[in-house]
């Protein structure tokens, strides 16, 4: 409980500062235009019945603008006089244009006043990535520098890789720090330089393999090789009755030897799927009960204990990692430094973001589709300000990117339309934009079932990422 509320707490926090800051690009146009501003939510005041469905609500003297915070956390809400939106207030659209009002601007008014939503999230994405990279500066393992290689599937195998291979590069450029790029390189790589044995060599590869096959196969098609050493132990954890202390090494599980943690992971996967499929509490406890294998690494003594896994077939120990064993590059910025450091990191993550978009539209890719469940869950599990603000900057990123899709309902199809009446210098007629509206939200409704539904489903156990 302590871990969602934690989760929970991050993940209200950043998509309240990203949905303030979003309508106020929308409003700060709007006002530098003497548009008026009608309302300014943070969050949807959805009524039920005489309610009217927000939390807090007041209009400053001689103001025009409502503020307030509604009690529905789907976005938030910027009433701009004269524009046809998700209030389909056609009423005031059947009045006489006045001059204060969005439809009697200029196009290009209209224009800065939809983009500027997403024009404060993009720049604030870049303006959060280069205060992190000034303050905390950059920490990473090479991957060249993993000298205890990499942990391949039976796929990779299949193009010639062999556990233990020491990734270099590709024909694309060398890699960097172990993420996401690694393995978009790898789908389109048609050659990827390994060290092998202490011997460099190549190995040929087809430059179209699957990149969410990649991700979503389980185990992976790589990671890194990490020991399966304790780090830490939990007190009162099934590791710490069993006699298992800081230090250790597990070497098996049921009789099934591991060598490192990716193995481990992977026979708990297996357990994890039957204890899904479990009909009785007996059947569960059977499953739970695991027999451990460890040895202390300077008397190279096995031991094999029974523990009882909890619930979540957690046992209880502190896993190592990457900096364990490697001495991270370090790399720090100056305040100057940092703002186009912060700008190329951001820009980065939008291209492989957008790249990524092209699998959304797969039949795997719906499974993937993750509602607030899912975005949640990025955030990490104790409060941690550096990847607080790594996810709010990615967060902000996607919001932007998702706002400017041209979908009716969206800024982006605000743009679409606005676009073509500057070109043709015609504007769609109020029918058509109020029906295009009541298509854009009939998507978003629809996209947001769906992702919150595999959130659910997920778990359940029914489908996995």
């Amino acid at each position: 409980m302590e871990i969602f509320l934690i989760r929970l707490l991050q993940f209200v926090l950043a998509i309240s500062l990203l949905v303030l800051l979003h309508e106020g690009g929308h409003m700060f146009f709007a006002k530098l235009f003497g548009v008026r501003v009608e309302k300014f939510f943070v969050f949807f005041d959805v009524s039920i019945g005489k309610w009217k469905g927000n939390l807090f609500s007041f209009k400053p003297k001689n103001s025009d603008t409502t503020y307030g915070m509604g009690w529905l956390p789907l976005g938030g809400y910027c009433k701009i006089s004269g524009m046809i939106d998700e209030s389909f207030d056609t009423e005031q659209m059947k009045q006489p244009a006045q001059d204060w009002e969005f439809r009697s601007k200029p196009a290009w008014q209209r224009l800065l006043i939809m983009i500027g939503g997403v024009t404060v999230n993009f720049l604030l994405a870049l303006f959060i990535y280069s205060m992190v990279l000034f303050y905390w500066g950059e920490s990473y393992v090479m991957v060249k520098d993993m000298s205890m290689g990499m942990r391949f599937n039976q796929e990779a195998k299949s193009y010639g890789f062999q556990d233990h291979d020491i990734l270099v590069g590709t024909d694309q450029g060398a890699f960097r720090d172990f993420n996401a790029d690694v393995y978009r390189d790898l789908s389109t790589a048609k050659r990827v330089d390994i060290i092998r044995n202490g011997k460099p060599i190549s190995i040929n590869l087809p430059g179209d393999l699957n990149l969410l096959g990649m991700l979503k196969s389980t185990p992976r098609f790589v990671t890194p090789y990490i020991l399966a050493d304790v780090d830490s132990v939990m007190p009162s954890g099934a590791a710490a009755k069993a006699g298992i202390r800081k230090g250790d090494r597990l070497v098996g599980i049921n009789g099934k030897a591991i060598d490192s943690w990716n193995a481990y992971q992977e026979e708990v996967g297996v357990l994890s799927d039957e204890l899904m499929a479990a009909q009785t509490h007996a059947d569960s406890l059977k499953i739970r009960t695991a027999n451990i294998a460890f040895m202390n690494p300077a008397t190279s003594k096995v031991d094999t204990t029974q523990v009882l896994l909890d619930s979540s077939l957690m046992l209880g120990v502190g896993m190592t990692n990457l900096y364990s064993y490697y001495t991270p590059t370090k790399k720090e910025y100056g305040f100057f430094e940092s703002f186009p450091a912060g700008a190329k990191y951001g820009w980065n993550v939008l291209a492989g973001y957008v790249g990524d978009m092209k699998y959304v539209f797969t039949a795997d890719g719906a499974k993937s589709l993750g509602g607030f469940g899912a975005i949640g869950s990025l955030f990490p599990p104790v409060w941690d300000w550096h990847m607080f603000w790594l996810m709010t900057a990615f967060l902000s990123i996607i919001l932007a990117f998702m706002n400017i899709l041209p979908i009716p309902a969206l800024d982006g199809g605000h743009v679409l339309f606005l676009l073509y009446e500057m070109i043709t210098r015609r504007k769609p007629s109020e029918t058509f934009m109020v029906r295009a509206e009541y298509v854009g939200i009939a998507i978003l409704l629809l996209l947001m079932i769906v992702a919150n539904l595999n959130d659910v489903l997920r778990w359940l156990g029914i489908i996995t990422y």
